[in-house]
């Protein structure tokens, strides 16, 4: 069974995204899915929730199960499916960004309001930027907000260096209303209970770990035929993927093993699943500080001899998270177009001949029988990540038979999860599988990997590795602030090359935003054919599949 791991994977890959934890917790809704009642019931297997429905705390409810999303609105929506497709113009019907990315003016829409009938204005806008620039913990992208000022329906804001790099982040942000925060002591854990947004729905009750959220009489757009949501939190995987089987669900995110028999099978017309890659990746970490896995041919050579068509299809059942084909580490299709011409066939393939060539070409390495040596001892190394989390203990036996075809010597450990986090945020490893955040470009991902160095034995909140690169840091800046087009892609093609050569990070698999479905009483879902928004129920979009769903023929 998947456990808490999700949560942090997805919590840093996603925007967010981030809420998925897969294990603990019980109920199950009761209610009909049929279209001709309304009822639309989406399913997280997330544990026990209790009635709080704060935006900006991750484990509140309304974060956990997703429902926050049709409460509380972003100024634009945008698809981390598609991440260079323009966005959506939510709140704002427009937005500007001059100076190179450090002055940003939005304007906001006319005609919306709260859902306790006040109006929305641009002081709303400008004090929810506010509330997040006063408040450290609310500020989860450490952005380095100037002036926030609102005149009109237009806000503007200024920022003390280019934003190119967040800028998804910002425009996204979720609008609360100043007459409610102004009166919440502490918003960044204060509970609320009785939750006022712009969006097409309210929450009507909170009852054992079912929240029911009905939709309202009005809304600036048009309403969806959706009228009455039930979020629902199982007690596992398990009892998940049987209320999707048997229709007490209609939409989860849930890891389903041999989900060919175990789901779709049992409704093959109607049981869907699809999990697009975004720009986050999932790989082996490598302490760089630990000999010899400081030198970058025997990294590279590692990439070479990691077969990622088996690790996918044995230890992710074939779809959780998609296999990455690019040595740069780039997801694709998502994130094809950041790829430079000079790395656009690099692609990883499994070569144990070529990965013993570079290797007995590196000064300090031979072979002694199948044995890889360095310095006369055989190269060796311990593996590790948390008892109980099943893809990840499958993908790491996988990789530890893989690395032995050139002769290193792998052993697999399991510790806790508590001690593995700590372990792996104090560089105490020498492998293990990780993931990186994620974001609308291929910057975040990369940060994660390169930038923020921290020494051994202080926590890292990425470089995990310790991987030490002055050129890295400088593309990565210089990518972050360029002024041209031209600039970013002479960045992105420096760090990308670095990748390549250096293999800081092996890259395995890429960060997903799933999910499954059921068309039986509910279609216009998005899919590979028509990608317009991710399939996860929580993240943003969410709001805007339930916008788009419509009651299937006969429902």
């Amino acid at each position: 069974m998947r456990t808490t791991k999700t949560i942090a994977a997805l919590a840093a890959a996603l925007l967010a995204a981030g809420t998925l934890s897969a294990c603990g917790g019980s109920g199950a809704s009761t209610s009909s899915s049929a279209a001709g009642s309304g009822v639309l019931n989406i399913g997280m297997p997330n544990g026990a929730q209790s009635d709080n429905n704060n935006p900006f705390l991750s484990s509140s409810a309304a974060n956990s199960l997703g429902y926050k999303n049709v409460i509380y609105e972003p100024l634009v929506m945008t698809n981390i499916v598609q991440p260079t497709q323009a966005g959506t113009p939510w709140l704002a019907t427009a937005w500007k960004w001059s100076g190179n990315y450090t002055t940003l003016e939005l304007t906001i829409r006319n005609g919306v309001t709260w859902s306790d009938g006040q109006p929305l204005t641009a002081a709303d806008v400008a004090y929810t930027f506010n509330l997040v620039k006063s408040n450290t913990a609310l500020n989860q992208y450490a952005i380095q907000f100037g002036s926030i000022s609102s005149s009109g329906n237009t806000v503007t804001l200024t920022f003390a260096k280019s934003q190119y790099v967040y800028q998804t982040h910002i425009l996204n942000q979720f609008i609360v209303p100043e007459h409610i925060w102004s009166k919440i002591s502490n918003p960044a854990t204060n509970a609320v209970t009785d939750p006022v947004g712009t969006g097409p729905y309210t929450l009507t009750s909170f009852s054992g770990n079912t929240a029911t959220l009905t939709r309202r009489s009005s809304y600036w757009q048009a309403l969806p035929q959706v009228k009455t949501l039930h979020y629902t939190s199982y007690l596992s995987n398990t009892t998940q993927t049987q209320a999707l089987t048997d229709g007490e669900a209609d939409w989860s995110f849930v890891f389903i093993p041999n989900p060919s028999v175990t789901y779709t099978a049992k409704d093959p017309s109607h049981l869907k699943l699809w999990f697009p890659a975004v720009l986050g990746d999932h790989g082996l970490w490598l302490n760089t500080t630990v000999k010899p896995f400081d030198n970058a041919n025997l990294r590279v050579a590692m990439n070479d001899v990691i077969n990622r068509q088996t690790i996918v299809k044995t230890g992710e059942d074939g779809y959780f998270y998609p296999e990455v084909t690019s040595n740069t580490g780039i997801p694709t299709p998502a994130g094809t177009s950041f790829i430079s011409s000079q790395f656009s066939s690099s692609n990883t393939a499994v070569d144990v001949s070529a990965a013993k060539a570079l290797l007995t070409s590196t000064p300090g390495f031979s072979y002694s029988g199948q044995n890889l040596m360095y310095n006369g001892k055989q190269v060796a190394i311990q593996l590790s990540d948390p008892a109980g989390w099943s893809d990840y203990d499958t993908d790491l036996t996988l990789i530890q038979n893989d690395l032995k075809t050139i002769g290193i010597d792998a052993t697999v450990s399991q510790p806790n999860a508590n001690t593995w986090t700590t372990n792996v945020a104090d560089g105490d490893f020498q492998g293990v599988l990780h993931w990186t955040n994620s974001g609308a470009t291929p910057y975040d991902l990369y940060a994660t990997i390169l930038d923020g160095y921290t020494p051994i034995g202080q926590t890292a909140n990425g470089d995990f590795g310790r991987f030490q690169s002055s050129a890295a840091t400088a593309a990565l800046e210089q990518y972050a602030t360029a002024s041209t087009d031209a600039e970013r892609s002479a960045a992105m093609e420096t760090i990308e090359n670095i990748m390549v050569t250096q293999m800081p990070m092996i890259p395995i698999m890429a960060a997903n935003a799933g999910g499954e479905y059921s068309t039986k009483h509910w279609t216009g879902w998005p899919d590979e054919t028509n990608p317009y928004a991710p399939a996860q129920p929580t993240l943003i979009n969410s709001l805007q599949i339930i916008l788009d769903l419509k009651p299937a023929s006969g429902s």
